[in-house]
């Protein structure tokens, strides 16, 4: 029983981090290209570096809720776990989205500020 409970919580988290991460890289690109001033090789290395922190954090932050809360004994008491440790890590995983979209909304400003002040009157300057 506890060692399907915690088979199941890996895989089910997982499997939604891979998921979430998927889609915001594949839908995320159009943004970032916004927000960085229409640098499309800027974007696409932000989206890729952007998708390799979020798996590091996720995943890490899953492995490390594996020891907490109490082991389920029965079936109840297993769908209470694994639907308080699947809630709290999907939890985490939109909290780190709009974390990110505010930091890249923000930052992306800057970085599109200062290729606007770096551009071609700067160049020829």
């Amino acid at each position: 029983m506890v060692e399907t409970a915690y088979a199941l919580y890996l895989l089910i988290s997982i499997a939604i981090t891979i998921w979430v991460a998927h889609t915001l890289h594949s839908h995320g690109e159009v943004f970032l290209i916004q927000c960085f001033g229409h640098d499309a090789v800027l974007a696409r290395s932000t989206n890729d570096l952007l998708v390799v922190g979020f798996y590091l954090v996720n995943i890490g932050f899953i492995t490390l809720t594996l020891s907490l809360g109490n082991e389920p004994t029965t079936y109840a008491d297993a769908i209470r776990f694994l639907s308080s440790k699947v809630g709290l890590a999907v939890l985490v995983l939109g909290g780190m989205h709009f974390f990110n979209m505010s930091a890249i909304a923000r930052f992306g400003r800057k970085v599109n500020d200062w290729l606007v002040e770096s551009g071609p009157a700067a160049a020829a300057a």
